[in-house]
């Protein structure tokens, strides 16, 4: 293959074969997933509240679906019938209370995930200390480690305030990475299928 913007035949079966081959599609999806994370990022509160929401609407729908399920089974050898109503009724106990506060569950999962931003970070810091130990690259997985450190720091610093707009921002920032990578994809595709 040479340098230039031409490819081999054999070169460009290999990459449609990786590739999708609709690319107007997934172009058409990532556009999406771009606005609507833009439109997230500026509306971080309702889109926070919003998935919460859902998620405690899901929790007490699967709730509710495995006590009808339990008690349409009638069987009566079932080992597992008490552990099975045990779950149903804590997922329906967690969907309500999630439902019934949204703003107390919200403040909730953010401190979980404060807490797991800052054990990601207290890990890739050791793991890029063993890095360097053995003479390995080590300075990214540092970085990556106080990233996280500081990103649970202004998390905790500013709770409970940070629990209305942390969760709706982190959801608006994945569509956004998202909707650019199928777009990058969808344009490259577009691009190797006509060389």
């Amino acid at each position: 293959m040479n340098q230039g913007s031409t490819i081999d035949s054999e070169t460009l079966d290999i990459l449609l074969q990786e590739l999708p081959v609709n690319w107007k599609m997934m172009l058409g999806i990532g556009i999406f997933m771009i606005l609507a994370g833009t439109l997230g990022f500026f509306l971080s509160v309702y889109l926070t509240l919003g998935s919460i929401l859902i998620f405690g609407v899901l929790l007490a729908t699967g709730g509710i679906m495995q006590l009808v399920q339990g008690i349409k089974a009638r069987e009566k050898r079932w080992l597992g019938k008490t552990q099975h109503f045990a779950i149903a009724i804590l997922y329906l106990l967690a969907g309500g209370l999630i439902v019934w506060d949204p703003l107390a569950a919200s403040a909730g999962m953010t401190l979980v995930l404060a807490a797991f931003f800052a054990a990601l970070g207290v890990t890739r810091i050791w793991y890029a200390l063993r890095c360097r130990r053995r003479q390995w690259r080590w300075v990214l997985p540092v970085l990556s480690g106080l990233i996280n450190l500081a990103l649970a720091a202004v998390i905790m610093l500013t709770w409970p305030e940070s629990s209305l707009w942390v969760l709706g921002l982190l959801i608006a920032i994945e569509l956004l990475a998202n909707g650019w990578l199928l777009t990058f994809i969808a344009l490259r595709v577009k691009q190797v299928s006509r060389s």
